[in-house]
């Protein structure tokens, strides 16, 4: 097979093509001159703009997972193929060594850590679960590459790491502008208990003023928990859920928006980690409440732009006091505006990850 010069393949067997830190990590590759392929599940009309997307073969059950694993790592026709699955890293490391291509392993959490958040991930399930998982850490500490979402993810020790945090993309991000004449809140990213689901519904409940929009796919493991909360809830009326939705289509429900929600709870994989959402509800001018996990009590002190609060009821007191008075709030959105743009380098950072994936190819620098 002929190796397309100057071209990179993007293969996962695991995430949706709109997933935003792939779209994120492409759109760094476009601009730096790059083409790329995309091999993932999803459509077409949600990959990043400028990319040839392949819709990876076989539905959401383990077994065509499996397969994909297995299918993928041979459909890579890039000088440089990356990898952000960690089940698909360690055949995709082999064959891309047979092919002399150069293998770039994305590692955007913790994935030993993570296990701990599925309750699926027990038993004999479980062991098998945690093995790919550290064999996809250390295969990926081999890569040409390694790319880590932030400074707690390992590998630690690799061939060549380079921290990519999941710093906005200002052409994916809607700036939340003029505030809605109602009040309301909205969240984006995956949609699971573990990530603030029940605590955000209850929330809803508290805060009669308001209006909810949340963005992502619910998890299987928490769909009948949604499905009977939108029937018996009062408050159901003021929440709506919009599914998955491309990165540039989600944050359009920042437009006019006073709010973003990032109400991660104090799991192994979390309690060091900094949520997306808290970079890019900045970016977007929205204030931010958190939980109170390290680093979001970090960020948040260092930015003036949200509050941390533990409770629903700390968190509806918050938006209720808002709701009767805007100064305090339209003080910490503006906080977070400015700290985005004067602190959080996300041009130099994805600038300087475009440069190391054009290093790995034969086209000149």
């Amino acid at each position: 097979m002929e190796l397309l010069k100057g071209h990179i393949t993007l293969l996962t067997s695991a995430d949706n093509v709109a997933d935003a830190r792939l779209h994120r990590l492409s759109n760094a590759i476009l601009r730096n001159g790059l083409t790329i392929d995309i091999w993932a599940l999803g459509n077409s009309t949600d990959a990043p703009s400028g990319a040839t997307f392949h819709q990876a073969p076989g539905g959401k059950g383990k077994i065509a997972r499996v397969i994909r694993d297995l299918k993928l790592p041979f459909k890579a026709t890039g000088e440089v193929v990356i990898v952000v699955a960690p089940d698909l890293i360690p055949l995709t490391y082999f064959v891309t060594r047979l092919r002399r291509q150069k293998m770039v392993a994305d590692v955007h959490e913790d994935y030993v850590q993570l296990l701990q958040d599925r309750g699926w991930a027990k038993g004999l399930i479980g062991a098998l679960a945690k093995f790919i998982a550290k064999s996809a850490t250390y295969f990926a500490a081999k890569a040409d590459l390694t790319t880590v979402a932030d400074v707690q993810v390992p590998p630690f020790s690799a061939r060549n790491r380079m921290v990519i945090k999941n710093l906005p993309d200002a052409s994916l991000i809607t700036q939340s502008g003029e505030l809605d004449a109602k009040p309301r809140a909205i969240y984006i990213g995956d949609v699971r208990k573990s990530r603030g689901l029940q605590q955000m519904l209850e929330v809803a409940e508290l805060s009669p003023a308001w209006t909810f929009d949340i963005v992502g796919n619910v998890s299987d493991s928490d769909a009948e928990f949604v499905n009977n909360w939108k029937k018996y809830s009062t408050a159901s009326s003021r929440v709506n859920f919009h599914g998955r939705l491309a990165p540039k289509d989600s944050w359009k429900f920042a437009k006019g928006a006073w709010v973003g929600l990032t109400l991660l709870e104090a799991t192994p994989a979390f309690i060091q980690a900094v949520p997306s959402k808290l970079y890019e509800y900045g970016a977007a001018g929205l204030a931010t409440i958190s939980t109170p996990l390290p680093r979001c009590i970090e960020l948040i002190k260092q930015s003036g732009g949200g509050q941390i609060a533990a409770t629903s009821i700390e968190i509806s007191g918050l938006l209720n006091s808002w709701a009767n008075d805007q100064d305090s709030l339209l003080m910490m959105r503006q906080k977070a505006l400015s700290w985005s743009q004067e602190v959080l380098n996300s041009e130099a950072q994805y600038v300087g990850f475009a440069s190391a994936i054009r290093s790995l190819t034969t086209l000149p620098r």
